[in-house]
């Protein structure tokens, strides 16, 4: 949370910075439109695991939950301190494809459910990460569709190169807030994921890896 070095100047911008958002699997699966369960993990073949393993750990959850209920305590913290912009990185795929990528954990979240990010309050997701193409461009397509609709900006992934590449927009009362979304190959993204001419994918940095005392 970005703090105002003077209150009340109209030019600070406070910022909410969320990392990994995972709304796919049991958060999904607890949600009132959860996605048909199938997962393909070494040691899960249901998302539905995942609520009972929560329960065993809490005790029961009502399903479905609202929501905002996801968030517990997080909204009326943000209320609280009012930032100007809320931007989180959201690491799930908006879809109902079932075409899912041969990698092992997959996370996917019913484009029915986005309300639960809407409840957040979110501007801008950022997408450049690992698991927005866990069900396949088509996936990614509807993701982008999806969180459209819902008056979300995104950045970091695109229906092609240049859409990937460009950064979300985000007014304020003064100014803008620009937002930039990268990923690399060391964060586990394919090289098969980057977005191109007429290919939707993510913004993937070459390969920043140098010699060993480079420092980037």
């Amino acid at each position: 949370m970005g703090a105002r070095e003077q209150a009340g100047d109209p030019e600070d911008v406070t910022l909410f910075l969320c990392g990994d958002v995972m709304t796919g699997r049991g958060i999904d699966q607890a949600l009132p439109h959860p996605s048909e369960p199938w997962i393909y993990e070494p040691y899960a073949t249901s998302a539905l695991d995942y609520v009972e393993l929560a329960e065993r750990a809490n005790g029961p959850i009502p399903r479905p939950v609202d929501f905002a209920y996801v968030w517990g305590d997080l909204l009326e913290e943000l209320d609280d301190r009012a930032p100007d912009r809320r931007i989180g990185n959201l690491e799930t795929s908006v879809t109902t494809s079932s075409q899912a990528e041969p990698k092992g954990i997959n996370y996917r979240m019913h484009p029915a459910n986005t309300g639960c990010l809407r409840a957040a309050g979110f501007d801008c997701l950022t997408l450049a990460n690992n698991h927005v193409l866990d069900w396949g461009p088509q996936g990614l397509l509807e993701t982008l569709e999806t969180l459209d609709a819902a008056g979300i900006a995104t950045a970091g992934a695109g229906r092609d190169g240049a859409e990937a590449a460009s950064p979300a927009v985000l007014a304020l009362p003064a100014g803008r807030v620009l937002v930039f979304s990268f990923g690399a190959s060391s964060s586990g993204i394919p090289a098969s994921w980057a977005a191109g001419d007429g290919r939707p994918g993510v913004e993937l940095l070459p390969d920043l890896g140098g010699a060993a005392a480079d420092r980037v």
